[in-house]
């Protein structure tokens, strides 16, 4: 099994580290680790230090013998998704999913369609959770690297955003649109792809003009429709699969 890993804000480098805090409680209390168990340190930034439990103290702290060092380099294509805001807590799900899948950043989209409003006290709530879901994940998936999470976007930046990319693409939930299959899209080898997630409404007419205009196409996955919290995981395998990030 490959070993859990725990964020630490500077990764060790060699001799005895003791982790302890809210990640040291989860090491002892909630995984149960014992002496001689592997362990990973990482700062989420691509950095992180192979160890072995030496030693646990009370119910948070334990005390790791560092073996090695690790480097999760810059992913190339990097990919980002523009996911529309989701009602309830389906934008965690849709951040959980993706960063297990494997996308290198998460942009929140007030698109005209979302019932979701991130506002004030409220959008700084939603966007801590947000982040909060892409570390907890991050770890979960044993990723070094976990994504970022940026601020919440207007339709008027995530236009600016695309016009950066290599590959822009808007998923198009009409399955008979005379759009392209994202299956064939033609992929990059380097630079950035950022893929748009529409809300459950769909993308109006003028957001699709002004990504248009920003150089974006319209894609399709396939016949079947999806929901907005599962269609950026979905993009998110086919395109890592694609380009031959997980070979």
């Amino acid at each position: 099994m490959t070993a859990p890993v725990f964020v630490v804000e500077s990764v060790p480098r060699e001799g005895s580290y003791v982790l302890d805090g809210p990640e040291g409680r989860h090491a002892v209390s909630v995984r149960r680790l014992r002496e001689g168990e592997a362990v990973v340190l990482a700062d989420g930034s691509g950095n992180g230090a192979q160890g072995v439990v030496t030693a646990t103290e009370g119910k948070d702290r334990l005390v790791v013998r560092v073996t090695g060092t690790l480097v999760e380099e810059e992913p190339r294509p990097r990919l980002t998704v523009v996911q529309a805001l989701p009602k309830g807590d389906r934008g965690e799900v849709a951040v959980e999913t993706m960063t297990e899948t494997g996308v290198d950043a998460v942009v929140p989209w007030q698109a005209a369609r979302c019932i979701t409003q991130w506002k004030g006290e409220r959008g700084a709530k939603s966007l801590a959770k947000w982040r909060a879901t892409a570390r907890e994940a991050g770890k979960q998936s044993r990723r070094l690297r976990f994504p970022e999470v940026t601020d919440v976007m207007s339709t008027k930046q995530v236009a600016a955003l695309l016009a950066t990319a290599d590959l822009a693409a808007v998923l198009h939930e009409d399955r008979d649109a005379p759009s392209g299959a994202l299956a064939l899209a033609e992929l990059p080898r380097e630079g950035t792809i950022v893929l748009v997630v529409g809300p459950e409404g769909g993308v109006s007419p003028e957001e699709l003009a002004v990504f248009a205009a920003a150089g974006a196409r319209p894609y399709r996955l396939g016949r079947s429709v999806l929901r907005t919290s599962t269609a950026g995981t979905a993009a998110t395998a086919l395109l890592l699969g694609r380009t031959g990030r997980w070979s």
